[in-house]
């Protein structure tokens, strides 16, 4: 997905521009940390009460519990493991904790973020879809927020372990011997370097297997989709293989990265073998020369496998870092992206709308091709019915798409009842308007569901009058479910002529003072655009209809016909008028009748 910023951009910009998102899960974040850090100090404790205890065995009325008024060895033993005892219940408390609040966090935080970016998607200019595939925007919204969560699960409380072990652990062996914790802290420059060094160089292969990952999908979500264009022209071979070169540039993809994360431990192994030698060599001389404690010597050995140790799980650590980071980037930049056709929220047509369309030199070009339309100026008084008719490209659904406010026109104003539609909301202009179009989308469910998408409180009585008038209740009650048939993905379980008839219905249950066919009849057959047209007659009484139509036979009635030509109105009359004009309207209606 295109976006503002450069796919090797820092991960730990990223997680800023995350943290500011979240800025409402303040609480539950600091609350998660602090139960990782207190775990954590739990967990360290064991080993210093080893050391202690090496101290008691060997030194006895003469250790360091000693002097905490334990006389007897026998004594200190026992504090010892009854404060053990309480630090493993402590640290196992701690953990049930920082589990619980990391995972619910992260299940809270990953829910919000898809809701909020479906949301804000659902308010992007059809521009953005245009210029998107959907296989891309679905991966965004559900792998790549998934992968975010499987980082606030468990690599967000390691991160914050390994930074609290190196402090820990640092302030007891600057206490118990500053030059052995000098000789353990020297490898650690070096995995900090390393780490960082493995960090830049997979983020940008992270953020390339985000984007495979999206191409993945878009190819899965096509292919599916149209999965009867591939049988009827038997594709499946070829497109298998086109499957599985996305595939393959997935699995490419993940081969770069997990290479350059791999190479991260044997790094790091080595790095902490040299601490550990120090410690246990340079100690070793110094508890025989007498000059540090022997249980003293067995904390820094203890602790130096501690200490050093879970670095190596930095390397998972940074993968998942890295991996959530690039999908964080993707999510943020969907939800940064900018709404052009802003909402003049609040903001309602002047009831009774009575559906007048002014249409006043309006001017668009679509910014990839330069198409579009150039000055039109055209008025549908209300309850009148305008015709659009020309070729394909002609500018005829840009017109449509400009009065829904899918799109902004660069000059000149629209208006409905004298109001212009940028000063109106677009839940009360597209309340006002409904939409029957060529392309008929139903959603996954049965036909009342569908009948009633624009208006979810109807009755069966509403959704019952609003088929009959569509011509679409004759074959609902035909069909054993009647209005509880399942229509499958997208009507796929319905003919063409039945899903035009429902979208048909659709649109008039909304009950709209304005109506538009975008060619509502150019894909059916001959019964169906009669039944149409019967019901084109019924409904287009006290409501204004604008129609885009080839078939020039449905749309003889018409008020008003405009003829528009690359981007321009053309001619303009009703029908009778137009002939007479023989002008292009005559032309083309002359080769639909045959009488060329």
């Amino acid at each position: 997905m295109p976006s503002e910023h450069p796919t090797n951009a820092s991960s730990f910009s990223a997680l800023a521009r995350l943290l500011r998102y979240a800025r409402g899960y303040r609480r539950q974040i600091i609350a998660a940390a602090t139960c990782s850090i207190i775990n954590k100090l739990f967990d360290i404790a064991p080993e210093i009460l080893i050391g202690v205890a090496i101290d008691v065995v060997v030194n006895q009325e003469e250790s360091f519990v000693a002097g905490l008024g334990f006389e007897t060895a026998q004594q200190q033993i026992t504090i010892l493991a009854v404060l053990t005892f309480f630090i493993w219940a402590g640290e196992s408390v701690f953990e049930y904790l920082f589990q619980i609040l990391w995972r619910n966090l992260a299940q809270r935080l990953q829910s919000d973020l898809r809701q909020d970016a479906y949301e804000h998607a659902q308010r992007l200019d059809m521009s953005f879809f245009e210029a998107r595939s959907s296989g891309q925007l679905v991966a965004t919204m559900n792998d790549d927020v998934n992968q975010l969560e499987r980082f606030l699960d468990g690599g967000a409380n390691a991160m914050i372990q390994v930074l609290v072990t190196v402090v820990a652990v640092g302030a007891v062996f600057f206490v118990l011997s500053p030059l052995i914790a000098v000789l353990a802290f020297t490898p650690i420059p070096l995995i900090i370097w390393g780490a960082f060094y493995f960090q830049r160089k997979a983020g940008p292969l992270y953020a390339d297997v985000r984007e495979k990952v999206g191409d993945l999908s878009s190819r899965l979500a096509n292919n599916l989709g149209g999965i009867a264009t591939i049988k009827s022209f038997t594709a499946e071979q070829r497109e298998a293989a086109r499957l599985r070169e996305s595939s393959e540039a997935y699995v490419e993809a993940n081969r770069r990265a997990i290479r350059i994360s791999s190479a991260f431990i044997p790094v790091i192994r080595m790095a902490i073998l040299a601490g550990f030698l120090a410690t246990f060599t340079v100690g070793g001389m110094m508890a025989l020369e007498g000059s540090l404690n022997v249980g003293a010597y067995g904390v820094l050995v203890f602790l130096t496998q501690r200490l050093l140790w879970p670095l190596t799980g930095l390397a998972e650590v940074i993968d998942l870092f890295e991996r959530a980071m690039a999908s964080t980037r993707r999510i943020l930049d969907l939800l940064s992206e900018p709404v052009h056709v802003r909402d003049a929220a609040g903001k309602q047509l002047q009831a009774p709308v009575k559906g007048t369309v002014e249409l006043d030199k309006v001017s668009f070009h679509y910014p990839s091709s330069g198409a579009g339309i150039r000055d039109i100026s055209l008025t549908v008084p209300a309850g009148h019915t305008l015709a659009l008719v020309g070729a394909t490209g002609s500018g005829k659904s840009t017109l449509i798409k400009l009065l829904l406010r899918f799109y902004d026109p660069s000059h000149g104003e629209i208006r409905i009842d004298g109001q212009p539609i940028r000063a109106i909301s677009l839940n009360s202009l597209r309340s006002a308007i409904g939409l029957v179009s060529q392309d008929v989308y139903l959603f996954e469910g049965s036909i009342r569901e569908n009948l009633a998408y624009g208006k979810p409180d109807a009755s069966d009585t509403e959704i019952m009058e609003a088929a009959k008038t569509a011509e679409a209740w004759s074959f609902i009650e035909a069909l054993p479910a009647g209005l509880a048939t399942p229509v499958g993905e997208r009507g796929i379980r319905l003919s063409g002529g039945q899903r035009q008839r429902l979208s048909l219905a659709r649109a008039l249950l909304k009950n709209p003072p304005i109506l538009v066919l975008d060619e509502a009849t150019s894909a059916v057959d001959n019964e169906t655009e009669a039944a149409i047209q019967r019901s084109l007659r019924r409904i287009g009484h006290n409501r204004t209809v604008i129609m885009i139509a080839h078939r020039l036979s449905t749309i003889v009635d018409a008020d008003t016909i405009a003829v528009v030509d690359a981007g321009r109105v053309v001619e303009i009359g009703n029908h009778q008028a137009l002939l007479d004009e023989n002008g292009a309207y005559a032309a083309q209606w002359r080769v639909q009748t045959g009488q060329v």
